[in-house]
C-alpha cells in the first residue's frame, strides 16, 4: 500500500509540474517563445501596397525572411493605422520574437508599443518612425532620411531656377497626411528652396502616395493654377499620375512642368529615362536583409544603432537611361 501511495503521489506531481510548465513562456528577448521549430518568429505589419515602392519593399522583407530562416508572420494594414495596431497586438498575443512595422502615421502608439514592451518583445520600426514620449518601446528604427530626400529635390528645384527672372510657380503632390516621410520630405524641401525667394510652393495636397492620388490632385491644380513651373511629387507614383493629368491637360511633362519626385523606382526611372521626370531622389525600399540581422540582434539581446540609415543616391536623365536595365525595383 505504501508502494501504491508513494506512486499516485509521484504521478500527481507530475501532472501538477507539468499544468505548470504548459503556462506561457516570457515572451521575446530572443526567447524563442513564438518560434516555430526553433525559428526565430517575426510579427511584421505592413502599411499596405499603396505604391511601387512599398510593393518592392514586402517583397524585400518576405524574400530576406525566407533566405534568413525566419519565421515571419506578415499582415497588411490596407493603409489604417487600427489595422496596424490590432495586428501588433495579435503579434504580442502569439508571443512572437521580434515585432516590426512601418506605421502608418507618425502619432497614437504609446498604448500598444507599451504592451509589446511588458511582454518583453523588442519591436523595430522599419521606413517610417513614430512620436512617442514612453521610454524604449522600440530597439531601433530602419530607414531613409526623409529630410534630406527633401532637401535633395529642393536643392535640384533651385538650381535648376538659379538665373530665373521671376517668379517660379510649384505645385507639391504629398504623402499620406501625418506620416513620416510626408512630414519630413515637406519640411527638407521647404527648408531648400528657401536659398531663392523667387521659388514659390502655389499649392500643395496629399495625393496618399498613390498613382490615382496624384492624378486626380494634379488635376484639380491644373485648373485651379494657369501657370505651374515645377511638381514636386513625394514619390514616384504620384508623380506618374501627374504625368497623366499634365498630358490629359495638352501639356508635355518633363518640358511645360518639370516633375522631381522620390523613390526611384522602376516605373518612376523609366519616365525619366524618357525626360518626363526631371530628377529623381532614390529612397530605397529594400531593406529585408538589414531587417532581418537586426531582428536577429535585438532577439539575442544585442546592442544596436537607435538609427540605421539606408543608402540613396540621385538620378538625372542619363544616369536613369544607364542604369535602368539593371534596376532590381
Amino acid at each position: 500500500m505504501k508502494r501504491v501511495l508513494t506512486a499516485v503521489i509521484g504521478l500527481a506531481t507530475v501532472g501538477v509540474l507539468a499544468a505548470c510548465g504548459s503556462g506561457p513562456a516570457p515572451a521575446g528577448g530572443g526567447s524563442g517563445s513564438g518560434s516555430a521549430g526553433g525559428k526565430l518568429t517575426m510579427g511584421f505589419s505592413q502599411v499596405g501596397a499603396e505604391s511601387g515602392w512599398r510593393t518592392a519593399n514586402t517583397k524585400s522583407i518576405q524574400d530576406a525572411a525566407a533566405a534568413a530562416g525566419v519565421d515571419l508572420k506578415f499582415s497588411d494594414a490596407n493603409g489604417e493605422q487600427e489595422n496596424q495596431i490590432s495586428a501588433i497586438r495579435s503579434f504580442v498575443q502569439q508571443r512572437v520574437d521580434v515585432i516590426a512595422f512601418s506605421p502608418v502615421v507618425r502619432t497614437g502608439w504609446d498604448a500598444v508599443l507599451l504592451e509589446a514592451k511588458n511582454a518583453g518583445i523588442p519591436v523595430i520600426l522599419t521606413d517610417r518612425a513614430v512620436d512617442t514620449q514612453e521610454k524604449d518601446v522600440y530597439k531601433t528604427f530602419l530607414g531613409a532620411d526623409f529630410v534630406r530626400e527633401g532637401q535633395w529635390a529642393g536643392d535640384w528645384v533651385v538650381k535648376q531656377y538659379a538665373s530665373a527672372p521671376g517668379p517660379v510657380n510649384i505645385v507639391q503632390l504629398e504623402g499620406t497626411t501625418g506620416a513620416d516621410p510626408a512630414i519630413e520630405r515637406s519640411s527638407g524641401f521647404a527648408k531648400a528652396i528657401a536659398a531663392n525667394p523667387n521659388l514659390h510652393v502655389i499649392a500643395s495636397q496629399t495625393g496618399d502616395f498613390t498613382r490615382s492620388g496624384g492624378k486626380q490632385v494634379m488635376e484639380a491644380f491644373l485648373k485651379a493654377n494657369p501657370k505651374i513651373d515645377v511638381v514636386f511629387a513625394q514619390n514616384d507614383d504620384m508623380g506618374l499620375g501627374a504625368i497623366e493629368a499634365i498630358e490629359a491637360a495638352g501639356l508635355k511633362p518633363g518640358q511645360d512642368i518639370k516633375i522631381v519626385a522620390v523613390d526611384a523606382t522602376h516605373d518612376g526611372m523609366q519616365a525619366l529615362a524618357d525626360g518626363k521626370f526631371n530628377f529623381l531622389v532614390e529612397c530605397n525600399p529594400l531593406l529585408g536583409p538589414q531587417l532581418m540581422d537586426l531582428a536577429k540582434k535585438v532577439a539575442a539581446g544585442e546592442p544596436v544603432p537607435a538609427r540605421v540609415v539606408t543608402p540613396d543616391q540621385t538620378f538625372d536623365q542619363q544616369q536613369a537611361a544607364k542604369v535602368l536595365p539593371d534596376r532590381k525595383y
